[in-house]
């Protein structure tokens, strides 16, 4: 479960980092291939966590911003969390939306960015991107090396935007990020609609926020 929680902090720590698509800055090459882009980033923020002392050592702050400055544009977090509440997401209203998306990142921040401070001697390997030039929606493949075990897959689903290329799912052991959530979305929206899904994420992320990162990572 611990290994886990690591490859989705790898691969899933940027969703947290992004509040709304729309407000993201564009990304330096938008012309940049969707491979290169998820290599680039992906490869940039396992460097940095691995050299980095504070956050291995759990420096919340210095999680922070690594997530915030190095992948905060290449996210479209808004539209993963649409993809989560499914057809809940057109029911509700701009405001609905708006804290949700806000509530969802933050448990996204909580889950799994401490286990960024779990990262030790992990690579990750891309295998050749199987797409046409004209795709609008491509999937990245990769696989996580560790030292003992086999390779995991880990891939990515990226759209392309005006911005550029964005991430906006990703799978690890044959699950999808979104897919993990939706079963949990619907059953609170059923119990107390759109409201009581955030009020539910709401409450848990303040618990989560009066912890430790790495005690809050752990659950």
């Amino acid at each position: 479960m611990k290994l886990i929680k690591q490859l989705f902090a790898i691969a899933t720590v940027a969703f947290a980092s992004v509040s709304y698509a729309a407000v993201a800055a564009p990304a330096p090459a938008g012309n940049e291939a969707p491979d290169v882009l998820v290599k680039r980033i992906s490869q940039d923020v396992l460097d940095t966590a691995k050299a980095d002392k504070e956050i291995q050592g759990g420096n919340q702050k210095r999680i922070m911003d690594l997530v915030e400055t190095k992948i905060l544009p290449y996210v479209d977090f808004q539209r993963m969390t649409s993809l989560a509440a499914g057809r809940y997401w057109r029911e509700a209203s701009p405001e609905q939306q708006k804290q949700l998306s806000t509530e969802f990142r933050s448990l996204l921040i909580f889950t799994y960015s401490g286990a960024l401070s779990q990262v030790k001697n992990e690579t990750i390997e891309f295998k050749p991107l199987r797409a046409d030039p004209s795709d609008s929606e491509v999937e990245v493949r990769s696989q996580v090396n560790v030292a003992r075990g086999e390779p995991i897959p880990l891939n990515y689903r990226v759209a392309k935007t005006p911005a550029g290329w964005k991430i906006y799912d990703i799978n690890v052991l044959g699950a999808w990020l979104v897919e993990t959530y939706k079963g949990t979305f619907a059953s609170e929206i059923s119990k107390g609609g759109i409201d009581g899904l955030i009020k539910t994420l709401s409450e848990k992320n303040k618990k989560l926020a009066s912890k430790p990162i790495k005690a809050a990572s752990a659950k």
